[in-house]
């Protein structure tokens, strides 16, 4: 076992991630930073972005229209002061992840092209065709490489936060926890290593996983909400899952691959089986409604029809522009025999996105001294009940430089304390699983629950019901985790756990409808 003592950590190679790593490292060129992520470097939710990124960028919009769409978005549960911050701070982040070299679609005179997508009153929607979170990733991974200070750590799990409570005989206020850094399992050498720093962050994504259908890639298992919660950090909101209204229809597919928001923006309409326009007589904005309207109206759909999918029809729109937009959409469509000039793509809602997580303040900081959180795995208050589309790109990228200010400005000199005497980790008795299949079994299990009974309409029988059925997954990995050898399949079941009680138990205390929020029993 070996003992890190390094500046800054951070957990998670994402956007938010990233772009603190970066901004830290031109700002402290003699700090060392580390960038740990479980899968590949460019393994995350960013890079399945396809929409775009928010921001007021044409003379004919404003931020007051920005944040009214944000505020009406979020259900008014946003807060207004957060949601001021990052649509004013949009254009700055924006010029700046430009001058790095990222690239956006313009118009033949030189513009940028704005997309408009479900929920915004304007055109503001910035994108790289229908893959701008691949052109995020990779335009942030090439400053990295630029960037000597920084060293990046793939193939590497985050299992446990280190706190006040690892340390033996350690006097604290329970209200008042410190965090020193995390332990963190190399899957290439199976060894289980302390990095120790002054600064670590959360940028560890979201945890689409704990449902069966989902657009978030198999990583998104929620770990840093986890990690957070066992060490007593403040998570709320978890209650608020976003369903996005239009994923494939694959069944069995993980992730769910997903039907661009943009496509509706482009002039696509939903269509259930008889042909009919149903969002018509749900929303003045109809397929341009929010998304946890629209999700709701398809769920109603296929409960009343049976069906298993409605229709998104694009056979009226010009076909060279739509191929320019969605060449990706189009050419998965068409490897699946779907021409979506003279058929319709069937879709249904599939897990997005997680409104709540990991309480942070306006700098980022979590209610752990030391402890920041960025990203999906964070609670700022932008997002309220619902997310605005397009939102979460930006919201990591402005959250993103204000932590990384905070670091560089008012912790640059902060020194490890040499006398804490931090335990390494400690896997006596410990041993390899004879059968993995366990593993994959309670977690197929725990998003098989989700999806039954925690899913766009939930009511207080299904709650109690999920939460029973959670609570013996939950006995059973925990009896396996304190004698199993360490893997991440292991942690990443004890992770969703934790995440699917959280939505569970705070979904159980929310008495009113609320964005993404819907219960039969509040109505």
């Amino acid at each position: 076992m070996s003992i890190f003592k390094i500046d800054t950590l951070i957990l998670g190679s994402g956007i938010a991630g990233l772009t603190i790593a970066i901004k830290t490292a031109k700002n402290l060129p003699n700090n060392k930073i580390f960038v740990v992520t479980k899968a590949n470097e460019s393994e995350s939710n960013t890079k399945y972005a396809q929409g775009g990124f928010a921001s007021v960028w044409d003379k004919l919009d404003s931020f007051k229209d920005h944040i009214n769409d944000t505020m009406i978005a979020g259900d008014q549960l946003s807060n207004p002061e957060i949601v001021k911050i990052v649509v004013e701070n949009a254009p700055k982040s924006l010029k700046e992840l430009i001058s790095w070299g990222a690239d956006f679609d313009e118009t033949d005179k030189g513009d940028f092209d704005l997309g408009k997508e479900g929920g915004h009153s304007a055109n503001r929607i910035l994108h790289h065709k229908d893959i701008t979170g691949f052109e995020i990733e990779k335009t942030l991974l090439e400053q990295v490489e630029s960037l000597s200070n920084i060293t990046l750590l793939p193939y590497h799990f985050a299992i446990d936060l280190i706190t006040d409570h690892q340390i033996a005989g350690k006097q604290y206020n329970k209200n008042e926890v410190t965090c020193y850094g995390a332990y963190i399992l190399n899957q290439k050498t199976k060894k289980i290593d302390t990095y120790l720093a002054t600064s670590i962050v959360l940028a560890t994504g979201g945890a689409g996983q704990v449902y069966a259908s989902t657009t978030n890639p198999i990583i998104a298992t929620g770990d840093g909400i986890a990690m957070a919660y066992r060490a007593k950090a403040k998570v709320t909101d978890m209650e608020f899952v976003q369903f996005h209204p239009t994923s494939l229809y694959q069944p069995g597919e993980s992730p769910a691959f997903l039907i661009s928001e943009a496509v509706r923006g482009f002039g696509a309409y939903l269509r259930n089986n008889k042909g009919v326009r149903f969002m018509l007589d749900i929303d003045d904005r109809a397929e341009l409604a929010s998304r946890d309207i629209v999700a709701r109206a398809i769920d109603s759909e296929l409960i009343k029809t049976g069906n298993q999918y409605v229709n998104l029809d694009c056979t009226h729109l010009d076909k060279d522009a739509f191929i320019k937009h969605f060449p990706n959409i189009y050419e998965k469509c068409r490897s699946l025999g779907i021409d979506v000039f003279t058929q319709s793509i069937p879709v249904v809602p599939a897990a997005h996105y997680l409104m709540g997580g990991i309480v942070i303040d306006k700098n980022g900081y979590s209610s752990i001294n030391n402890l920041f959180a960025c990203g999906e795995c964070s609670r700022s208050g932008l997002h309220g009940a619902n997310r605005l589309a397009s939102n979460s790109l930006l919201g990591a990228l402005v959250f993103g430089s204000r932590i990384a200010s905070e670091i560089s400005n008012n912790r640059k000199d902060l020194i490890f304390d040499e006398n804490l005497d931090i335990p390494e980790w400690d896997e006596e008795g410990t041993t390899v699983p004879k059968e993995k299949v366990l593993i994959s079994h309670n977690r197929k299990t725990i998003q098989n629950i989700m999806t039954d009974l925690v899913a766009i309409v939930r009511s207080n029988e299904r709650l109690e019901k999920a939460l029973d059925h959670l609570d013996y997954i939950f006995q059973d990995t925990e009896k396996a985790y304190a004698k199993s050898k360490l893997s991440p399949q292991i942690c990443e079941l004890r992770n969703l756990n934790a995440i699917a009680y959280l939505i569970v138990k705070q979904s159980m205390e929310r008495n009113e409808n609320r964005g993404a929020f819907y219960s039969l029993d509040n109505l």
